[in-house]
């Protein structure tokens, strides 16, 4: 299987599975416990129908939307995602560089394997940096004045990882960062020796926003989860995140909110946006879908910030669901990281583009030229 072979997610997937180490594969793909949540998070769009309208006059099709501020062209963005070095050589840069081509946002984890300042000098696309509140006062401060020297321009909290998911994939699989051989994950491995060959030479694994300050991750192997559960603040709460929004002074966002109580919430600390996302099933498995959150949280708050819908889009109907319902943009990890282990930016290039042809496929199929036109009465919701 190559590039050329993949047209959809399923594709992707199948081709980082062949291209990567059984436990960097299975940390893409695996979630919390029995992964209900992870699968519910693409299964919710099933249990809505589209319903579309004719002869509108469809030839020309605007898919842009404004968040935080920004114009992007497109109404779904590269959600912030750890490590990204493992899954390709190029990390960050690879991704970066393929949501500039389609001037979308990007989002930049404090785990990242790339800088905010290289990232910031490479591309002006529109760019987020999501922030782990961590017990270390100094790391927190050296994220926060890095990412606002490199003129980021939105900061994302996350709210959800108050402790680590329970990952059994990666217990199984011995996953950590840096990796680590194991007897059961030496074979794994030995399979994929360009992985292996491309890690070794083509830049030493670092994680820039964290090394000065802590060990675990970059020269210590440490479980993600085991580094969430460890080294993040658990007494963190709305106060903090209150003096974080004001400290930051630009638009902030909380990301991993899914009750309306919360949502308000943020409105009232000063947050311009929401990311309504339980970090892809990895967390709190049994909790519900974001998409079918998002209904009462827009109803809520719609008016007053950005709500985004993030996690388990597949598609671009389902694009299309979750703003019909309200969601000023979409937004996903697994969305590009199958496409980014597949093939580095050519991957994510290829990606990005088949779901925005999508996009502009099912818009006209829908009747619609704009993202403003979708709306509730394009949708049937089966269960009610």
């Amino acid at each position: 299987m190559r590039l050329k072979d993949c047209y959809n997610f399923a594709d992707f997937r199948k081709l980082a599975e062949k291209k990567l180490p059984s436990p960097i594969f299975h940390y893409i793909d695996g979630a919390a416990d029995d992964e209900i949540t992870y699968k519910r998070n693409t299964s919710a769009f099933d249990d809505v129908d589209l319903v579309p309208n004719v002869l509108r006059g469809v030839e020309n099709i605007d898919l842009s939307t404004t968040i935080f501020g920004k114009k992007l062209d497109l109404p779904f963005y590269c959600s912030p995602t750890a490590l990204q070095r493992l899954f390709h050589y190029d990390g960050e840069r690879a991704v970066g560089k393929a949501a500039q081509k389609f001037n979308t946002m990007f989002g930049v984890s404090a785990l990242a394997t790339v800088s905010v300042e290289e990232i910031s000098s490479m591309i002006d696309t529109p760019k987020m940096f999501q922030f782990y509140f961590h017990k270390d006062r100094g790391l927190n401060d050296s994220c926060l004045e890095r990412a606002k020297a490199a003129n980021f321009d939105v900061m994302a909290l996350t709210v959800d990882t108050i402790t680590g998911g329970n990952r059994e994939r990666d217990l199984r699989t011995g996953f950590t960062s840096p990796p680590k051989l194991t007897l059961s994950s030496l074979y794994s491995f030995a399979t994929k020796p360009m992985w292996g060959i491309n890690y070794l030479t083509k830049g030493k694994f670092e994680l820039p926003h964290l090394q000065d300050f802590v060990n675990e991750g970059t020269s210590v192997n440490s479980s993600v989860g085991n580094y969430f559960s460890t080294m993040l603040d658990q007494s963190m709460n709305w106060n903090d995140a209150e003096k974080l929004c004001s400290k930051w002074g630009g638009h902030f966002a909380l990301k991993g909110i899914m009750s309306v109580e919360d949502a308000k919430k943020a409105v009232d600390i000063g947050c311009t946006g929401i990311m309504v996302s339980n970090h892809g099933g990895r967390q709190l498995d049994g909790s519900r879908s974001p998409f079918d959150q998002l209904a009462e949280i827009v109803d809520a708050v719609g008016d007053k910030i950005d709500v985004i819908c993030e996690g388990g889009f597949q598609r671009g109907t389902h694009m299309l669901k979750a703003l019909s319902i309200g969601a000023k943009a979409c937004a996903g990890g697994r969305l590009y990281l199958y496409a980014l282990a597949a093939a580095g930016q050519a991957g994510v290039e290829r990606a990005l583009g088949q779901y925005k042809t999508e996009l502009e496929r099912d818009m006209k199929l829908m009747g619609c030229t704009k993202i403003s036109e979708l709306n509730r009465n394009n949708l049937r919701f089966r269960n009610l």
